[in-house]
C-alpha cells in the first residue's frame, strides 16, 4: 500500500507543471456522484459565464484527478476527496482548495459481506478478510480509521486496491469480503452487505466526509479571475438546489449528466449538504478548520506507512481568494 501510493505521489509531483495558457478548460468530475452543478455544466452556466467552452472529464477516483492535474491535462477538478488531495499535496504537487464542494459521511463507505454476518459488535472478525480499497481516497481514510476504532491490524488484512466500481463488482462476485467506495459504488454494495457504521456514528469519531473543488496553484495564480467566475455559477447552482421549488427542473437534467435514474439520484443527493459561500469562509471550513484536518488525514496516513512525510502546514493548500471574490460578483 505504502509503495503504491508513494509511487503515485512521486509521479504527480515529477509530472506536475505550470498550467497551460488560458484557452478552453478541462474540468474533472464524477459519474454517479450527483451534484447541482451538473444543471449548470449541462445547461451552458458555465460557458457563458467564463465566455469560452468547458470541457468536461470523469474519473473513477481523485488520485487520477490529482494525476491529471500534475500533467496538465485537467485545470480544476470538482468534488476531488480530501484523502487524495493530500496526499499529492504531501508528495510536493502544488495543488490549492478553492471550495467546499460538498458535505457527506452516508455517502462513503465500507459494506461487509451479508454472509460473514459482521457488524461493529463483531468487526474484530475480520482478521484475515480480503478487502477492497481505493488506495488514498476519502474512502481510504475512512476504512483507517474504522480500522483503528475498532482494533483490527492491517497487517491482518488482505488489501487489494481497487476502484469503487470494481471494488463493488468483485464484492457482488464473492471475490472480496468488504469493499470500501461511494455513490453508485456504495449503493450497489449495499446489496450484499452491511455498513459497520453510520454516517453518524462515523462523524462522532471525527472522521468528516467532504470534497472540494481543487485546482493547480500555477494556474489559479495565472487565470484567478477565470477560477472566481467558475466557483460564482457553482454557487448558483447550489443556491438554486437550495430551493426545492427548482427540484422538478433541475432533478431530470443533473440525473442525466450524473448517468443515473433520478429516484437513485434522488436518494444520493438528499445525503449531500452543499455549504454556502458565507459557510465556506468561516472557521469550521476554510476559515482554519479544513487546513486542520487536512493535517489530521495526512498523520493518519503517515501512520499507516501509507505516505512518508506531512506537511508543516496545510495552509498554502487552501486559497480563498477566488471564492471570495466570486461572493463579490
Amino acid at each position: 500500500m505504502k509503495t503504491k501510493l508513494r509511487l503515485l505521489g512521486a509521479a504527480a509531483s515529477l509530472a506536475f507543471a505550470a498550467g497551460p495558457a488560458l484557452a478552453d478548460i478541462t474540468v474533472g468530475y464524477f459519474l454517479e456522484w450527483p451534484m447541482p452543478f451538473q444543471y449548470a455544466k449541462a445547461t451552458g452556466m458555465y460557458d457563458e459565464a467564463l465566455g469560452e467552452t468547458v470541457n468536461w472529464v470523469s474519473f473513477d477516483a481523485g488520485t487520477a484527478m490529482s494525476a491529471a492535474m500534475a500533467s496538465g491535462d485537467v485545470q480544476i477538478s470538482v468534488s476531488q476527496g480530501v484523502p487524495p488531495f493530500v496526499v499529492a499535496a504531501s508528495a510536493g504537487q502544488d495543488l490549492q482548495v478553492l471550495d467546499v464542494a460538498v458535505s457527506y459521511s452516508d455517502n462513503d463507505n465500507c459494506v461487509v459481506a451479508s454472509a460473514l454476518e459482521i457488524d461493529k459488535d463483531s468487526a474484530g472478525e475480520l482478521a484475515g478478510k480480503k478487502v477492497a480499497v481505493p488506495l488514498g481516497t476519502a474512502a481510504h481514510y475512512g476504512f483507517l480509521k474504522q480500522m483503528d476504532h475498532f482494533g483490527v491490524s492491517l497487517d491482518s488484512l488482505e488489501i487489494v486496491d481497487m476502484a469503487p466500481p470494481d471494488g463493488a463488482a468483485a464484492f457482488a462476485q464473492g471475490a472480496v469480503d468488504m469493499a470500501c467506495g461511494w455513490g453508485g459504488s456504495l449503493r450497489r454494495m449495499k446489496e450484499h452487505g452491511n455498513v459497520l457504521l453510520t454516517g453518524a456514528e462515523k462523524e462522532e469519531l471525527g472522521i468528516l466526509v467532504f470534497d472540494v473543488t481543487s485546482a493547480p496553484a500555477g494556474w489559479v495564480a495565472e487565470n484567478s479571475d477565470v477560477a472566481a467566475k467558475f466557483l460564482k455559477v457553482t454557487a448558483e447552482a447550489n443556491a438554486m438546489w437550495a430551493d426545492e421549488a427548482n427540484h422538478a427542473e433541475m432533478l431530470p437534467v443533473i440525473a442525466k449528466d450524473a448517468g443515473m435514474d433520478e429516484d437513485a439520484t434522488m436518494e444520493t443527493i438528499s445525503t449531500f449538504v452543499f455549504p454556502t459561500v458565507d459557510d465556506q469562509l468561516e472557521a469550521k471550513w476554510l476559515g482554519g478548520g479544513a487546513q486542520e484536518f487536512m493535517k489530521g488525514v495526512a498523520q493518519v496516513f503517515v501512520e499507516a506507512g501509507s505516505i512518508d512525510a506531512a506537511k508543516d502546514s496545510y495552509e498554502n493548500a487552501v486559497n480563498t481568494g477566488p471564492l471570495q471574490a466570486a461572493h463579490g460578483m
